[in-house]
């Protein structure tokens, strides 16, 4: 080696020694150093740095040991890393499965899922893509950390953690209510579907019995009385009297069931007063046709109800001009005036279902007898509407009379003349 000193060219020479650091021969180095070749005192020589190999070898080790060190964390830091990603997707496919399930749960029962579900979707949608999006940003940045070597800070993963947990937690939430929810409608929609098929079968069965003949408007005492012979004892009676009236309705159901060559159908019913046994009376007798008597004074009714069947009859009058009309079946078939006019109707008589009264309560005429059955005889003290007398003759309603009302306590039966259950109305309507 050659070396310039203050004009003077030096050449040293060079010894080396062979240093082992470590257990095995791969940590040797050689350590040289240059020593003049004449020894020359201007040549100026630097002693070389004495270092005693065990401060080397510590100074290595350190070295060695911070290197595995860091790299150690950065395995530890980038696995943690890994089996977050992995656990959060894990979570995130279990959102995005439930979230596809009501999806296809909300197109199978349209009408049993509410209106806003569909928001509710949308919204676990928006989350999920916003999970989605956190867990790429995640991913970006540990794949960043993994080039650079820089360790994801702690705190920031934790913070992103605890995040996507509160978002788990409200995607669940809102899942267990949308199911609450879907569970609470399916229940009130089969309650609904429980009540409408109850009103389905009591309506089929209603229907079945009116088929059937079985049930029919039901007045309040729905009975009749029946009349099987022309005889002078066989009849009904009305516990009740009426009062002095001015104005009256009578209307019954009746069904004769007279023989062809019989005089007529005879006195469906008859009131007697004292001193006026024809007080009022319908009667059709001998070959006259139906006539409605009162106070002795006579008009002869349109009605034809010899025929054996069921049917609605109803007479009015009023004691201003005497004024009256005939009701058959809810038809208006004949009317008229004078008929004792301003002659009230007295009271505190007796009501006979059947015979004709000669006297009060009695004497009856075997020729005079109503054969048949009787009904739903009931009397006001005014003048019914038409309309209130069509609704009776047509089943379509039924109105007890404020002065005597059908009722089987208010009838007795003397003779033959028998209680039993009456027809339907609808069956009486079309009977024959």
């Amino acid at each position: 080696m050659l070396h310039f000193a203050a004009g003077v060219l030096c050449v040293y020479a060079f010894t080396c020694v062979k240093v082992v650091y470590g257990q095995d021969e791969k940590g040797e180095r050689f350590l040289c150093t240059a020593i003049p070749i004449d020894v020359d005192k201007s040549c100026p020589v630097r002693p070389p740095p004495v270092q005693s190999a065990t401060v080397q070898e510590d100074e290595l080790r350190n070295t060695v040991m911070q290197l595995r060190l860091t790299i150690l964390q950065q395995k530890e830091t980038i696995a943690n890393h890994i089996a977050t990603i992995k656990e959060l997707t894990s979570k995130l496919s279990r959102c995005e499965t439930d979230s596809e399930y009501f999806r296809e749960s909300n197109k199978e029962t349209m009408d049993d899922v509410p209106k806003d579900s569909n928001d509710t979707i949308d919204i676990l949608g928006k989350t999920m893509q916003s999970l989605k999006d956190r867990l790429e940003n995640l991913e970006q940045q540990q794949m960043r950390a993994n080039i650079s070597g820089a360790s994801f800070p702690n705190d920031l993963r934790n913070l992103l953690q605890r995040r996507l947990e509160d978002l788990e937690n409200q995607l669940l939430k809102k899942v267990n209510e949308l199911k609450a929810e879907k569970s609470q409608l399916y229940n009130e929609t089969v309650a609904h579907h429980q009540r409408t098929d109850n009103a389905l079968n009591l309506l089929t069965n209603r229907i079945s019995e009116l088929e059937n003949g079985e049930v029919g408007f039901k007045s309040p005492e729905n009975f009749k009385i029946s009349l099987p012979l022309r005889t002078n004892y066989h009849y009904g009676k009305v516990k009740r009297s009426l009062p002095e009236m001015y104005a009256f309705t009578i209307c019954l159901w009746l069904k004769s069931s007279a023989s062809l060559g019989t005089p007529g159908v005879g006195t469906p019913f008859s009131y007697g007063v004292p001193g006026q046994a024809n007080e009022i009376v319908l009667i059709e007798w001998d070959s006259n046709p139906p006539e409605l008597i009162i106070n002795d004074k006579v008009a002869r009714l349109p009605l034809s109800l010899g025929d054996g069947r069921w049917h609605h009859v109803c007479i009015t009058w009023t004691v201003r001009d005497g004024v009256w009309e005939a009701y058959q079946d809810g038809q208006k078939l004949g009317s008229g005036e004078n008929l004792a006019p301003w002659h009230p109707i007295k009271p505190g008589g007796v009501i006979i279902l059947g015979q004709e009264q000669d006297i009060v309560g009695g004497r009856f005429d075997a020729n005079q007898a109503f054969v048949g059955e009787l009904s739903h005889f009931n009397i006001w003290d005014r003048v019914l509407r038409s309309s209130d007398i069509i609704s009776m003759a047509n089943c379509s309603s039924y109105m007890p009379g404020n002065v005597v009302a059908w009722t089987e306590s208010n009838i007795e039966v003397f003779g033959g003349a028998s209680i039993w259950p009456l027809e339907l109305c609808e069956a009486r309507l079309f009977d024959g």
